[in-house]
């Protein structure tokens, strides 16, 4: 009994500290992934407050008892960790629900902010050369002129601008985003912007840009990056905002299920998107 009593002393001195060492990490780590709470997308420039930690810590022991030798711990090798993490990053991302959104768009009670600027341009609509009018097309453009940005565009709900009056990149962004050293040219200007996607839906596949944060939210780090489901709203959870060429490519809706990645350039197959590619060298001719 005195040699129970001094184990479990023993185990408590040894635990505690530790448990308390893990929480103390898991809350660096993900501050260090700049999670934040925003009520909608929003410009860089206009948001004023600092975002708050909006993700409960789940801390768990993982410490093997001496007195339970049976138990077994299962540990991944070097090569199928990598192959995980990398299935997370670049896999597809099943089943999302898609909304509609443009550049131009007015508020309303379905689209809180308008869509007159981005989270990363403060003039999307001269940027763009107007409203990309959803309903009056010519074939994957607008109308009434011809865009001097890509058609194809989408939003993510993740921004990588901190939302300070600074207006920065968001700490730990190197170990989050793997394009990010490739892309970086100022901690002021986003990595994530123009980043190319592969949209999937019925079999039928277009290539589109990252421009703009939403839907709903601008801290969904776990879903954009590692492939888990996107953070719960009121449009039946959505996870994307597709452009009107997309929707028309794609024969979509708002509230239509697509499947996304994240693609390298070269990857982009041919299609009416071509025109917005930076090397059309590398370009894959494939109708």
């Amino acid at each position: 009994m005195l040699d129970d009593l001094v184990y479990k002393l023993f185990t408590m001195s040894i635990l505690v500290p530790i448990n308390l060492g893990k929480y103390l990490l898991s809350v660096i780590s993900i501050t260090a992934f700049g999670i934040g709470l925003s009520s909608s997308q929003t410009m860089w420039l206009m948001v004023h407050e600092e975002e708050e930690v909006a993700s409960a810590i789940d801390v768990t022991d993982t410490i093997i008892k001496k007195r339970q030798p049976d138990v077994v711990e299962e540990k991944l090798t070097k090569d199928s960790a990598k192959q995980v993490k990398t299935l997370y990053k670049k896999g597809w991302r099943r089943d999302i629900t898609a909304t509609i959104f443009w550049v131009g768009e007015e508020a309303c009670r379905a689209n809180p902010v308008h869509n007159k600027a981005s989270s990363w341009d403060m003039n999307w609509v001269k940027s763009y050369g107007g409203v990309d009018a959803p309903y009056a097309r010519n074939r994957f453009k607008p109308k009434d002129f011809s865009p001097k940005m890509n058609p194809f565009y989408i939003a993510l709900p993740y921004n990588d601008i901190a939302s300070t009056k600074a207006a920065k990149h968001k700490p730990g962004l190197a170990k989050l985003i793997w394009w990010y050293k490739q892309e970086y040219k100022t901690k002021y200007l986003s990595v994530c912007k123009g980043k190319w996607l592969a949209i999937e839906k019925d079999g039928k596949t277009c290539y589109a840009q990252w421009e703009d944060c939403g839907p709903f939210v601008t801290d969904d780090w776990r879903y954009v990056f590692q492939g888990k489901s996107p953070k719960k709203n009121r449009n039946n959870n959505a996870g994307i905002d597709i452009s009107p060429s997309i929707r028309d490519y794609l024969n979509a809706q708002s509230g239509s299920k697509v499947s996304w990645k994240f693609v390298e350039e070269h990857e982009v197959e041919f299609g009416p998107w071509s025109k917005w590619l930076k090397n059309k060298r590398s370009l894959s001719k494939n109708p």
